[in-house]
């Protein structure tokens, strides 16, 4: 009996735990150039939803966080040249443009994001002191530090729960994928020089 307790204890323990992390937090990482590049982001999660029931509910400018919680961020250690735009090496806010028609364009931004004091009190002591994304006024708030917009090429994926960001080698350098629900979009990161 007693272990039967301690085992419903445990995984109860663990089911609170996952449900106050909220959407999971990943980082997809690759080399280009022989130098280190990864996007931090958190994983929303459809829960029944369809991405365009999503898509619907952005702000008039259009613009997506891409990520759940804090902000996504893109970190490389080389200067790129992600959809044949050149990155300067840096860390970087994404965001993503989802016109109601038309294609979608992946914005990297120098904005690092708002404190997360007041928005998250009682925020995780590993998400508590990440900055968040400009919610409702991409166009207002930062788009003058925005320093590439890059065109993303749809393409078709296996449905996705969660989003997901990868890479995959091609030529020089990767492919991006992100994948979410029955959508997926990709664009190359290269070497600048």
């Amino acid at each position: 009996m007693r272990t039967r307790f301690i085992v419903f204890t445990m995984i109860l323990g663990v089911a609170i735990l996952a449900w106050g992390q909220g959407d999971p937090w990943d980082i997809a990482r690759t080399t280009v150039g022989g130098k280190k590049v990864a996007i931090e982001y958190g994983r929303p999660n459809l829960k029944g939803r369809t991405l365009a029931s999503l898509m619907q509910q952005l702000p008039p400018d259009r613009v997506w966080r891409a990520g759940a919680g804090p902000i996504t961020v893109l970190t490389t250690e080389t200067d790129l040249l992600i959809g044949g735009k050149k990155i300067p090496a840096g860390s970087y806010s994404l965001y993503m443009y989802c016109p109601e028609s038309g294609d979608y364009a992946l914005l990297i931004n120098r904005d690092i994001g708002d404190s997360p004091d007041g928005i998250l009190p009682k925020a995780t002591p590993d998400r508590g002191n990440r900055p968040y994304p400009h919610f409702m006024d991409y166009a207002g708030e930062i788009a003058d530090k925005e320093v590439a917009r890059v065109p993303l090429k749809k393409v078709s994926a296996p449905k996705t729960e969660v989003l997901i960001y990868s890479f995959e080698p091609a030529g020089k350098g990767v492919l991006l994928t992100i994948s979410w629900g029955e959508q997926a979009w990709t664009t190359e990161f290269q070497p600048a020089g």
